[in-house]
């Protein structure tokens, strides 16, 4: 039997993971069998710089933070070595970084994504593969941001035409449009004169 010491670090890790699981907008669980320590250490450094939290933890300690936070339905791929990718900013991050990884170890890898979730929803390997396709949430919003954008810069860019244009036009036709209203009003000055008389 476990000293109380023991048990009471593995309830801590498993508060932890707990929480973690429960502020994060997706995860994913990651068999890392087959790769080297330089390029573990190359994806930990991808991960940690695109705000992933990325770790080796152990299936029982796991499977009890998964169970608490309402993801059961993944304990069943809880077996073998088991790392666990956490976005909590970017929910495509943590997916496509993995995925990524993968394709640059190539086909023969045992490395390999086990399940992964996204706000609360358990991702099928179809579901994952489109998301690993996906851009990050930044660049969406960069994107969205310039196509928001076109239209108001073809605005600013008529409105700055229209106003050169009119300050290039001449003053003379405002003057040629104000004479025909003179005009107009001298036969009306005659029309008048027959009446006095």
């Amino acid at each position: 039997m476990p000293n109380a010491k023991i048990l009471e670090s593995k309830k801590a890790v498993v508060s932890a993971l707990e929480d973690q699981l429960k502020n994060a907008q997706s995860g994913v669980l990651v068999d890392y069998s087959g790769i080297t320590v330089a390029q573990d250490t190359a994806l930990r450094n991808k991960m940690r710089e695109a705000g992933v939290q990325y770790s080796v933890v152990k299936n029982t300690m796991v499977r009890r933070a998964l169970d608490d936070a309402g993801l059961n339905e993944l304990d069943s791929v809880l077996h073998g070595n088991t790392a666990l990718a956490i976005g909590v900013d970017d929910p495509i991050v943590p997916i496509r970084t993995i995925s990524d990884a993968i394709k640059e170890l190539g086909p023969d890898t045992k490395f390999h994504i086990k399940a992964a979730f996204l706000e609360g929803k358990i991702l099928s390997q179809e579901e994952i593969a489109q998301m690993s396709t996906l851009s990050s949430k930044n660049d969406l919003i960069a994107q969205l941001l310039g196509v928001m954008q076109a239209p108001i810069v073809s605005l600013a860019a008529v409105i700055a035409a229209i106003a050169e244009k009119k300050e290039n036009e001449p003053d003379e036709p405002a003057a040629e449009a104000e004479a025909p209203a003179a005009e107009a009003e001298a036969p009306a000055a005659e029309a008048e004169a027959p009446a006095a008389e």
